[in-house]
Order: structure tokens, then sequence, then C-alpha cells
């Protein structure tokens, strides 16, 4: 066996004076087809930095932190909402679609940050939210004072309730966060009266999309965002702006038919048509869908020539080689067959972290993990697992979306007590659903600073483990063997060996609880199996745990390697 070379860098700094590959300002117009292979970070702006100190970050925060991210190598930003909002989830209730809310700045602020971005080489994606509004947006105010049949109920799905005297809810359809999907209202006489639809929280009605009224303010929202220099928007709940006619009810089970409230066909002609509206400005602009279709194959109807440029692929959540090979051909296959990139992602604002999800199966997380969570593995047991994924995810061809402190190696924060939880899941439910609070905690950034460096005082919206001193950035910079390090190292050769733009070919010969497959000129292996696995002959690149690489001829248990044969 040849000899192994490590070629990770060395620590990382924020005067960039490091050897790897970034991006920089002729980027932004020198690639049109960017989207393709991007390295995007996801900033869920509430949790990213404080720059003011209230607890909350903001715009102020990300601008101020854009060259740590420059540093890591990212293609592209994507924000979580940052719009004028109640807060009751988290920005995705949003009241006005073309302002920012006073927590996070203002449009000054937001042009700022472009600016910043775009000048270090950086695209930036915002989320737009079609599906429903908040229920203190002007326009469902105004529905609320307004007659059954009315012009401003016509915006949102207002029905009649069943029963004797309208006092059961039109249908059977149950909220994604817990509980009914119908409330009713109190008519401005004083009577009970219609119910409105909000497949999420009650403080979140859906927009009503056979309205063209709804169509025509979207196109102005989308205008207002792209004349003010963004690059692009990731979709929030894709899938489900177009209801069944009728409203029928469901029941889960009875056939293979999808919700009646996911996928129907006429979605596909509101998204062409923003398309449309996109391909009139300069610079490759994009729209990324979360469109959680399942199988797999009907996902590949977003991302049609004509339709949206990505589509969310989230099958690395799990630890099975086998399962996992699977889930990967299928995503390569169904989206190589409309000629559109995998976006691949393990994890977001939505989701556990993958410190901590894989070390659990699907059925033993499902509800989230917290206090009342038995058997949680310590962090030096559950992180090699996260960094493996990490560099499986960054050998795959196609775009890669790194959420926030995934890159830090942070894990779910599970022992946020009942008392300082915000999300309405957790409450809709009563507490059986832990929700996503433990992925949103605000990350660290200096471990002896205020906060762990994410504002200038101690507040913080939702309280931070003490495991987050450990595992700041500064503290991981000096360190070559940090994950950081491990994912700027990751990040510069997937663009340095043409990963991104690569295809895939598995390799025979492994056992069935490795992955091992070729990509450009990299032979990847990940053991997601019990025992070590022989090497083959070549120049390691880079390897999820730290090892002396010139004497390393076995991958050990949940590790990942590349190797230049």
């Amino acid at each position: 066996m040849t000899s192994r070379t490590r070629t990770a860098p060395a620590p990382a700094h924020e005067s960039g004076d490091l050897p790897v590959s970034r991006p920089d300002a002729s980027t932004v117009v020198a690639n049109p087809d960017w989207w393709r292979t991007a390295a995007i970070y996801q900033i869920y702006p509430r949790s990213f930095a404080d720059a003011n100190g209230d607890g909350m970050g903001d715009l102020a925060g990300v601008t101020a932190r854009l060259g740590a991210l420059q540093d890591l190598g990212i293609d592209a930003i994507w924000l979580s909402p940052f719009y004028t909002s109640p807060q009751k989830d988290g920005g995705y209730d949003v009241a006005d679609y073309c302002d920012v809310d006073p927590l996070f700045g203002t449009l000054t602020d937001f042009d700022a940050m472009v600016a910043e971005a775009h000048a270090r080489g950086i695209r930036v994606i915002v989320d737009i939210v079609p599906n429903h509004s908040s229920d203190a947006h002007p326009w469902f105010q105004a529905a609320l004072t307004s007659a059954p049949g009315s012009a401003e109920r016509g915006r949102y799905l207002f029905r009649e309730g069943r029963g004797t005297a309208g006092e059961l809810p039109p249908n059977n359809w149950a909220s994604f966060f817990g509980g009914p999907a119908w409330t009713r209202v109190v008519e401005p006489d004083g009577t009970p009266g219609q119910w409105y639809l909000h497949l999420f929280d009650s403080s979140q009605p859906d927009f009503d999309w056979t309205n063209e009224e709804v169509h025509d303010e979207f196109r102005r929202i989308l205008r207002f965002w792209l004349d003010r220099g963004v690059d692009g928007f990731r979709v929030d709940v894709a899938s489900s702006l177009v209801k069944a006619e009728g409203l029928p009810d469901y029941h889960p089970g009875d056939d293979d038919e999808m919700p009646p409230y996911e996928g129907r066909a006429a979605v596909h002609d509101i998204f062409r048509d923003w398309r449309r509206l996109l391909d009139e400005y300069p610079g490759e602009r994009i729209l990324a869908a979360e469109a959680w279709i399942k199988p797999l194959a009907r996902r590949a109807d977003w991302v049609r020539h004509d339709e949206m440029h990505q589509a969310f692929n989230d099958v690395l959540n799990f630890w099975d080689a086998s399962a996992l090979r699977a889930s990967i051909d299928g995503a390569l296959t169904a989206f190589g067959s409309v000629g559109a990139p995998t976006a691949w992602v393990a994890s977001n604002h939505d989701g556990i972290r993958t410190v901590t999800t894989l070390m659990f199966t699907p059925a033993e997380r499902a509800g989230g993990v917290g206090p009342r969570t038995t058997g949680i593995p310590s962090y030096d047991q559950s992180i090699p697992r996260a960094r493996a994924m990490a560099m499986l995810m960054l050998a795959l061809p196609g775009s890669a979306y790194l959420y926030q402190g995934e890159e830090l190696g942070l894990p779910e924060a599970t022992d946020i007590p009942d008392a300082a939880r915000q999300d309405p899941t957790f409450f809709r439910t009563e507490g059986e659903q832990y929700g996503r609070d433990g992925c949103r905690v605000p990350i660290p950034w200096e471990s002896a600073s205020p906060s762990y460096g994410f504002g200038t005082t101690d507040a913080s919206w939702l309280p931070q483990p003490e495991i987050w001193g450990r595992l700041a950035r500064d503290r991981q910079q000096a360190d070559p063997d940090s994950t950081l390090n491990l994912y700027r190292a990751a990040i510069a050769l997937r663009r340095e060996r043409g990963l991104d733009a690569g295809e895939l070919e598995w390799l025979p010969g492994y056992a069935a609880d490795v992955l091992a497959f070729r990509n450009a000129d990299v032979t990847v292996l990940i053991n997601t199996g019990a025992e070590p696995v022989p090497l083959p002959a070549g120049e390691v690149l880079l390897t999820s745990t730290p090892h002396d690489l010139t004497a390393l001829t076995t991958l050990a248990p949940d590790t990942a390697v590349w190797i230049h044969a």
C-alpha cells in the first residue's frame, strides 16, 4: 500500500491566509450555472449573530460575520424569513412580505448585507412563504371584518362548517403542527361564523391560489426582492399551495394518492409563471423548492427545465449504508431524468441536528429529542457519524445545503426546559412533540464571550448549552482536527477535485455496511458497520476522524475517507 499524505489545511483564520479555494466577487457574475454545484449555507437569522445585544440575531450580525462564511468557502447563503411578523412561528408567519421586521433591522441593513455578500463572492437566497400569511397580515385582518363571500375572504380559504349549525370543521384535515387545520371565526355581528384553513398554526391562514389576486401579489413580492439584488428564493411548503377541488376529507392509508393538499398538478403552473419572471433578470436567479413529496421520483416534477432549479433532497439523515445507497441512487436517477442537479440536505431549521439524529432510528427520534428522551449518547460518541456524513454529502455530485452550526459539529440542544420553548408544535401537541427549538439555539462564535459571541450581552432568545464553549468557532479555528477545519477542507477539495460536477460510480467488493464509490478521481468510503475496513491503495486526501495518515491502513467504524488512487 502506498504512502498517504495529509492535505487538510492548517487552522483557519479570519484574515483568510490559507491555501483553500474561496469564492470572490467575480464568481457572482462569471458562473451562470453556479446553483448546479454550489455549497449553500443556511442562516436562521434569529440564531446566527446578534449585533445589538438584544438576544435576537439580526441582519447587521449576518453582515459582520460574512468573512467567516467566505473563509468557510461557501458559494451562497440562504436566509430564513426576516420579514415583518408577529414571530409566532419564527418568522414563517409573515405580516408584510416587503419589509424587514424591526427585530432584524431595516431594509437599509438588508441592502448593506447583500452588497457585502456580493463583494465577497457570496450570493444571497431569501425565503418566500406563499402557502400562508400571518393572521396579522392586512389582507387577513380585512377578511375578518368582511362578510362571507366577499373579495377580502376570497384571498384565503374560508368555508362554511359542517353539522346542523356549522359547528364542525369543513373537513377532517389535521394541521402539520398538531390539532385540526381549521379555526372558526366570530363574525362582525358577534355570531359564530365561517372556518378558515391553516395547514400550520392557527395564526397562519392559507392563501387561496385559485384567486388571481394572490398570483399578482406574489409577482409583486418577487420583483421587490429581485430588484434589491437577491439571487433567488427558497420556496417554503412549495408542494401545498394548491388544494384539491372541493377540499375533500383525507384518510391516510386508503390508497397511494398524495394528500389533497400536496402535489396537485396546478401548483406547477404557479412555478412556471415564477420561473418566467425570474428569467427576466440577469445573473441566473434561482428557485429552490421545499417539496417533501413521496415517492422521490415525484419530487423531480418541481425541477423540470421550465420550473424550479432545485428541490431539497433529504435522504442523508439516517445511518445505514444499504438504505443510504438506495436513497442516493433514487435521487440521482429522479433528478437526472429531468436534467436537474441534486440538492443534498442533511439538516436544516426544521429537523434534529445531524450530530444527534444519526444516533437514533427514525422511530426513536419521532417527535424530537429532549429532556425526557432516554439513551442520548455522549457528544464524543455522536460526533464521528456527523463528521462522516458531512464528507459523504460533500462528496456527492450536485449542490449541498449546510445548516448554520453544522460546520461546528453542534448537537441538538436537548435540555431546553419546557418553560423556555417557543415552537408552536410543542404547544399544539401539548408537549408530546418537542418541536424545532433544539436545532435553533443561537450558535457560538467565541468561547469566552457573553452568549458565546452570539451577541454583545448574555441575552439569548433560547438558552445555550454549556458545551457551546467547547465548540465555539474561535476554539475550533486553532485546532487543525476540528469539525470546522474538516468542513473547510472538504468544501475546498470538493471544488478543486470536481466532485460537485462529477459522476458517481459505485465500487464493488465491499460489505453491505460500507458505502464505496468513485467520483471524479476520488474514491470515497464510509463505514457504517461495526468492524474496520481495509483501505485501497492511494493518497488519502481527507478522513473524518483524525489519524496519522502515513500509517493508516484501515477505516474505523463511523468514519469516512477520500482517497486519490
